[in-house]
């Protein structure tokens, strides 16, 4: 009987599920919950985007460590026939794609110094670099 007084008394116990520790609770789990169904979207539009990359042709490489060419694409057993090297060909499961590879563009050479870019060539004007800096330096000189 003392103990259901003491409860009786206590602010808390009547708030019930309005309390503030409730309140923050239940947003804490909103807050849970939301960020794993964002981390599965965005997991899930990963893999969509990886398997419209994936195509006969194109570089490739498996979770194993596999790198390969795609032959071909068999969508009923979810097979990929990959060409490791020229002529050795080998059959794996297409959840095993990793990472597709982007084919390496050649780099652009770029010399040492700016000069040899322009050198001898006509600019739009119609006069070479060299007529180009000495019609500069000319103009600079009237001005002094």
């Amino acid at each position: 009987m003392f103990s259901s007084s003491i409860l009786a008394a206590d602010p808390a116990a009547q708030a019930g599920l309005l309390s503030p520790m409730n309140l923050v609770l239940f947003a804490m789990f909103a807050l849970l919950i939301f960020m794993m169904v964002r981390k599965q979207k965005k997991t899930k539009a990963a893999a969509e985007e990886q398997r419209s990359k994936l195509a006969p042709g194109v570089e490739m490489m498996t979770n194993f460590g596999l790198f390969g060419k795609v032959i071909s694409i068999d969508e009923d057993e979810n097979k990929i026939l990959l060409e490791i090297s020229p002529g050795t060909t080998a059959t794996v499961h297409r959840q095993t794609v990793a990472k597709i590879i982007a084919p390496v563009e050649a780099e652009t050479v770029v010399p040492d110094d700016a000069s040899s870019l322009t050198l001898g060539k006509l600019g739009e004007t119609g006069e070479t670099a060299e007529e180009s800096i000495e019609r500069l330096k000319n103009e600079n000189n009237k001005d002094n």
